[in-house]
């Protein structure tokens, strides 16, 4: 009896020790199904033009660099690409000669890498080629005055991101390395087939600087309710390469021996229905003196954002606002005056919709045909303290009609008009073609 008792503890001390193990591995039999299911949505989401070759985007991140978290273990290959030609009109909005230019550049090529190691870890990276890659070439430009010059590189190779995330459930992870900027709608779906355009949207390139990313660490995760987060401690921006053209998207560090001085907080949430509707904000903030100024040049970034997509309806909305304290001893420190100096809050929206007419033309189409229709407004100089000028060129109004044809859900080819209006009536209006591919 003695010996049957000490077998039946033994016996359940493996099973109470067990229990935990198996357990874990029934939850992660349950995210990986879950994962199944949610690329089964975005295909019957998309309608007929879904494919198995549809991929679904997960915790934030486009379609194609999503593929690691959908892998069992082991290596993943992603990637995508896109080309652009441009047509430049002969003549700016107040009727005087342009200077236009007719180009085509292979944009970007990129690469993505990602390995499971397990359930709970996983790394995953973007690897960047920009105009072609790099030559040894450059252009140089010399201030006469000064005597100081810069040389601008033919193209660029860059690691846009790179990353290790931590996480045994859904509900919270932690995440560490070179990482997107979770702000507005394209910086971390930027994938072209992803959004409408053949040119990304200027506020969300002039405002929101996209791409932006840069080294940090946070903590990320996906609620039972349809709510999602992401909040991290990233690096600051440098306010050294702040103009009055671009507000802020010069002094994004990217993660290239970046000055820590200052670190910088930016969190997001988003919620999204069943219906296929998505709302959401972020918020950014960070003091941008990374050498020693004796001011402070903090800047606030406030986003808000919606997204609309189901039967073959794709809608979008955007806001932001930005503000740069000490924009006038800033602006006295980098030697900027008049029109030059830096505006003190700087902002941009728009609104698009596309539709996918595929269907009214042939019913059980496999192909997508979808025109478009965007309306944006920006302004990097909102307000200019002290004795700066507010320059009527920097206040841009772009309306973009074109048409996306996608022969494959992950293959886009597009066709657009860009009518630009400033408030100085310098605006050059242009014709855009691209194709773009997600793999």
């Amino acid at each position: 009896m003695k010996h049957r008792m000490i077998g039946t503890m033994v016996m359940l001390g493996v099973a109470l020790s067990v229990a935990p193990a198996f357990a874990q591995d029934r939850v992660a039999e349950l995210e990986r199904k879950v994962d199944v299911l949610t690329e089964e949505i975005e295909k019957m989401r998309l309608g007929a033009v879904a494919d198995t070759t549809a991929y679904a985007a997960r915790l934030g991140f486009a379609p194609a660099a999503s593929k690691v978290y959908a892998k069992g273990r082991g290596v993943s290959i992603g990637g995508y690409g896109e080309m652009l030609a441009e047509r430049q009109d002969r003549e700016r909005q107040d009727g005087t000669p342009s200077g236009g230019i007719e180009r085509i550049d292979f944009l970007r090529a990129i690469v993505y890498v990602g390995h499971k190691f397990n359930d709970e870890l996983l790394f995953n990276s973007e690897l960047e080629w920009e105009h072609s890659g790099v030559r040894d070439e450059a252009e140089v430009s010399v201030d006469t005055g000064t005597g100081e010059g810069s040389a601008e590189l033919t193209g660029e190779a860059t690691l846009e991101f790179a990353y290790l995330d931590w996480s045994r459930r859904r509900s919270f992870g932690v995440r560490a390395g070179k990482l997107l900027t979770p702000v507005g709608l394209i910086n971390e779906q930027h994938e072209p087939p992803v959004f409408n355009g053949a040119r990304r949207s200027e506020t969300e390139r002039r405002i929101i600087p996209t791409t932006w990313s840069g080294n940090g660490v946070g903590v990320f995760g996906e609620l039972e309710n349809g709510l999602a987060y992401r909040a991290y401690v990233i690096e600051g921006l440098n306010a050294e390469h702040f103009d009055a053209a671009n507000a802020i998207r010069g002094g994004r560090q990217a993660g290239s021996q970046s000055l820590l001085r200052h670190p910088a907080f930016v969190a997001r949430l988003d919620w999204t229905s069943a219906t296929g509707l998505l709302v959401g904000g972020s918020a950014f903030t960070g003091n941008a003196a990374q050498t020693g100024a004796t001011f402070s040049p903090t800047v606030t970034l406030l986003e808000a954002h919606a997204r609309y997509q189901r039967n073959g309806v794709d809608a979008r909305g955007l806001f932001v606002r930005g503000t740069l304290n000490d924009a006038s001893l800033l602006s006295d420190a980098l030697g900027l005056i008049g029109s030059d100096r830096l505006g003190e809050s700087f902002f941009g929206g728009y609104v698009e919709v596309a539709y996918d007419v595929a269907q009214q033309i042939s019913a059980g189409a496999r192909y997508g045909l979808a025109p478009y229709l965007r309306y944006e407004v920006n302004d990097t100089q909102e307000d200019v303290p002290g004795p700066g000028l507010e320059d009527p060129a920097q206040r841009h109004r772009i309306l973009t009609a074109g048409l996306a044809f996608r022969p494959d859900p992950n293959v886009v080819v597009k066709l657009d008009r860009e009518q630009r209006r400033d408030d100085a009536r310098t605006g050059t209006s242009q014709w855009n073609a691209a194709v773009g591919y997600l793999f």
